[in-house]
This record gives C-alpha cells, sequence and structure tokens, in this order.
C-alpha cells in the first residue's frame, strides 16, 4: 500500500495501538502464494525534533494472521477467476422457508463446483435437494443455478440489533474437483431487506 498520513501523537504510556490497514492480498492465478516477509515503516518525529527519522518495524515470520488473511483472500480469487457465484434475484416463501437461487456464471476455464453453501449468525442455509455436490458448472456451459432455502438461524430480538455478519454466506466450491475454497457470497440489499422482513415475521418479532 501506499504511505497514509496518520499524524498520531504518541503520549508516555507503556503500549498504544495504531491501526493499519493491510490492503489487498498479492494473488497468483493457479495456486496460493505463500506469505512473504512483511514490515511497517513509519517516519517518527520525537520531541522536539525538526525531521522525522524512518523507523522500521519487522512483522514476525511467517505471521499466523498474515498467513490465514492471505490464503482466504487468494483461495476466493482463485474460484472467482473461473466463475462469479451469486445469489439470484428471484426469492419466494415456501412455509417458513425462503427459496432462491445460487447462481453459477461462467468468468474463465474449469469446471466449478459447489459443494456447500454454510449458514450465518442469523441464517441457516442448506440446498432445496440434499446431495454433494450443490451444483456443477461444467467447463462448457456459461452458467447454471441451484435452489436453496434459507430459515432463521435465531429469533432473539438481540440478535437483529447485532445483524452485521448475517449474510456473509461461505460457500465452499473447487476447480475441477481440485481443493475445496470457500468464497463469500452475499445477497445484496433489497434481498438482504426482504430476508430480514421474512425472518422477524416468522419469529414473531414486530416488522416496523
Amino acid at each position: 500500500m501506499a504511505p497514509q498520513n496518520v499524524e498520531i501523537t504518541v503520549k508516555k504510556t507503556e503500549r498504544t495501538d495504531l491501526p493499519i490497514p493491510f490492503g489487498k492480498a498479492n494473488c497468483t492465478p493457479g495456486r496460493l502464494p505463500d506469505v512473504q516477509p512483511a514490515t511497517v515503516v513509519a517516519h517518527v518525529r520525537v520531541g522536539a525534533e525538526q525531521e522525522p527519522r524512518k523507523v522500521t518495524f519487522e512483522i514476525p515470520h511467517p505471521d499466523p494472521l498474515l498467513t490465514r488473511l492471505l490464503h482466504d483472500e487468494c483461495s476466493e480469487h482463485l474460484i472467482k477467476l473461473a466463475a462469479d457465484i451469486a445469489f439470484g434475484p428471484e426469492w419466494k416463501r415456501v412455509g417458513d422457508a425462503m427459496h432462491g437461487t445460487l447462481v453459477l456464471t461462467r468468468r474463465g476455464e474449469g469446471a466449478v463446483t459447489v459443494h456447500r453453501i454454510d449458514g450465518t449468525t442469523h441464517y441457516i442455509a442448506a440446498p432445496v435437494t440434499e446431495g454433494d455436490p450443490i451444483a456443477e458448472l461444467d467447463a462448457a456451459a456459461p452458467s447454471i443455478a441451484a435452489e436453496i432455502r434459507l430459515t432463521p438461524g435465531r429469533c432473539d430480538p438481540h440478535a437483529f440489533a447485532e445483524a452485521k455478519k448475517a449474510f456473509l454466506f461461505p460457500v465452499r466450491a473447487s476447480v475441477d474437483r481440485g481443493e475445496q475454497r470457500v468464497v463469500i457470497v452475499s445477497p445484496p440489499k433489497d434481498v438482504q431487506d426482504r430476508l430480514i422482513h421474512y425472518a422477524l415475521d416468522v419469529c414473531g418479532l414486530p416488522t416496523s
């Protein structure tokens, strides 16, 4: 990432935590990259000094958090090179469940298989027809859709008040039946609003 001017004054304290953005992962086509050594470079002016001094902080290598973040982001990147995975626009209520589709659209080479869709803090997700795989986009096919169903996972009012990750659905997919990787799929805002209204109704909670 390019340098960012933060202009933070660190007083005489034993510890000060400064948030640092790490940017996007540098992913490689065809495989997961290895995490590389990383450093944080700061330009610091101490006391009455006129000119800042350059200070380099080395991050212990390999850092487990950076390794996990790189693996997660680049795993998703490899799937997205082959196909786009998204929720379809049409949803309908069937009993106490909402039925919709998970749509795979061709972007690159390889057969893309969706093995599983996991739920979130608020919704239980499952295919309408049980089986593995949920959907498989043949290497020559432009797109395919699989029917899925959502039901509320929690009905307490506190859950709806803290719905920060309610719509981040982990989808486990692979290219050419290789290693399964996780892609986070979120429905568009209008669908999210419909799903919240539906879940409140099923849970017997006020909808307005």
